[in-house]
């Protein structure tokens, strides 16, 4: 697999768009599907059939500007009841000051915290812009990994609009967690680690593959 065009800085200066050099954190909170007092599993479970399904997140922000990769990654593995220090995850990915070199840093990362070899596998969309055929593969494997009770990682770049016309901006490159999806697939839920303010929003799947696009996720 290519991985020049997806081993770029990870958070550097969207960072700073944001705080103006430091992120405060950890911020802790929990967003989840309706009646979250059920475990995750068991929330994505009550929605099968609907073409929806949204896994409960005990969200962290990232404490510094560069833990993107590690508290995205942290956020994903939440979902399966999971609290692994960030600290930890930041030294088992190579993370430094430049953030973490790509997504293929990431997933052997989420299969051994995950207990599976196999549980997660490495896409890219090397190309600039998301092609139909990238942006369908992107959907189909949001669909199955959210059904499989796990979140996807995604490494993206550059900026994107929510659907609440929200505007989420990294020029320098990000990693956020997808953690639910509606509309089968066409809407899908951001955990977002940057800024506690807007820990979850909705992206379409479209924007979310553009935003990927020259990089890479990590899903089942």
């Amino acid at each position: 697999m290519r991985t020049d065009l997806i081993r770029k800085t990870a958070l550097t200066a969207a960072g700073l768009a944001f705080t103006g050099g430091a992120i405060a954190g950890p911020v802790t909170t929990a967003f989840a599907a309706p009646n979250t007092s059920k475990p995750a599993s068991q929330a994505q479970t009550d929605r099968k059939g609907h073409g929806e399904r949204q896994l409960g997140v005990r969200y962290e922000a990232q404490p510094n500007f560069y833990y993107c990769g590690p508290a995205a990654a942290r956020n994903a593995l939440s979902v399966q009841g999971k609290d692994i220090s960030v600290d930890a995850m930041a030294k088992e990915m190579g993370t430094t000051e430049a953030g973490t070199n790509s997504i293929n840093d990431i997933t052997p990362v989420l299969n051994k915290e995950t207990g599976k070899n196999d549980a997660y596998h490495s896409v890219e969309i090397s190309t600039p812009k998301a092609d139909d055929k990238q942006t369908d593969k992107l959907r189909a494997d949001v669909v199955k990994t959210v059904d499989d009770g796990r979140a996807v990682v995604a490494n993206i770049a550059g900026t994107t609009t929510d659907t609440d016309g929200g505007i989420h901006s990294f020029e320098g490159g990000h990693y956020i967690s997808v953690v639910g999806y509606r509309d089968n697939g066409n809407i899908v839920k951001i955990a977002d680690s940057a800024d506690p303010n807007t820990a979850s929003y909705e992206v379409t799947v479209e924007h979310l593959a553009d935003w990927i696009a020259t990089r890479g996720y990590a899903a089942s």
